[in-house]
């Protein structure tokens, strides 16, 4: 889980530089790609029907986590590294939240406070002018569109756990890239195409592979270790990209904003710890 952590921590700091120039969908695109020729991949060599049974909810699937990583990508390039990674860790709490009406989970009090513990959170990291005059406040636009990606996450982990039942999982890692890539061109065609350099080009590929061995690092964790303490593992990401941020990007975060993502963190590890 750590490894895994580390893997997506640092695709997020690939997309970072790399959106210094580049347009989102260029990053979407690039994440993508590498993602369904290794899924397809491993589906045809162990003979597993890529298309799946319910090919109305993967095709849902697919459209939830492409809203998600393109909002996550624009926040990253918009926003400070830890501050879009903050915001982006919110999904665990909204998808307890829609699991509610989608899925008929049962709503438990401890959900409802850590929603409201999260949202607190996430206001000291993004620290709006008009509460906070002395502050830093953050690109609105940016931090709207994060706490979207977040919720479009947290849209897709829903949508997986319902699939759960008449999927295998190949099949609805290989929808994300199927629906993503082609759902990102028209997108791409108005942002406007900017071809890479030797650097950019590089930046493109470790985007691919770093995501790609996230999720492999990651989903062996989930195999080895229960799911309450594996998850809990995942939240050194944000510990990464305030490191990363301040390392790389200068991006030196107040009192404040360190207070807001310990509040997040709280909130989201007492919805994931519960028990099923």
């Amino acid at each position: 889980m750590v490894v895994g952590s580390l893997f997506f921590s640092v695709m997020s700091v690939f997309a970072k530089l790399a959106g210094e120039r580049l347009p989102t969908m260029e990053l979407v695109l690039a994440r993508v790609v590498v993602t369904l020729v290794m899924s397809w991949w491993a589906l045809k060599s162990l003979g597993i029907d890529p298309w799946g049974n319910n090919k109305r909810l993967l095709v849902w699937r697919g459209l939830a986590g492409f809203g998600g990583l393109s909002c996550y990508f624009y926040a990253v390039t918009h926003l400070p590294l830890a501050d879009a990674t903050v915001i982006q860790f919110c999904n665990p709490m909204i998808a307890a939240l829609i699991a509610v009406f989608a899925l008929h989970e049962p709503l438990r009090m401890i959900d409802v406070a850590a929603t409201a513990l999260s949202m607190v959170g996430v206001v000291l990291v993004a620290q709006p002018s008009f509460l906070f005059t002395a502050g830093t406040p953050l690109d609105p636009v940016a931090v709207v569109i994060g706490v979207f990606g977040a919720i479009f996450s947290a849209i897709a982990y829903v949508i997986i756990r319902r699939l759960g039942a008449t999927e295998h999982h190949l099949v609805v890692v290989f929808y994300f890239p199927l629906i993503t890539g082609p759902a990102s061109l028209p997108i791409l065609a108005v942002e406007g195409l900017a071809m890479p350099s030797g650097w950019e080009w590089l930046l493109l590929l470790g985007i691919g592979v770093t995501a790609q061995l996230g999720q492999i690092e990651i989903t062996k964790g989930y195999k080895l270790e229960t799911a309450g303490r594996a998850s809990s593992m995942t939240y050194l990401q944000i510990v990464l990209a305030y490191t990363w941020g301040v390392l790389i990007f200068s991006e030196f975060p107040n009192a404040l904003s360190v207070l807001g993502a310990v509040l997040v963190v709280l909130g989201v590890l007492s919805v994931a710890r519960r028990q099923p």
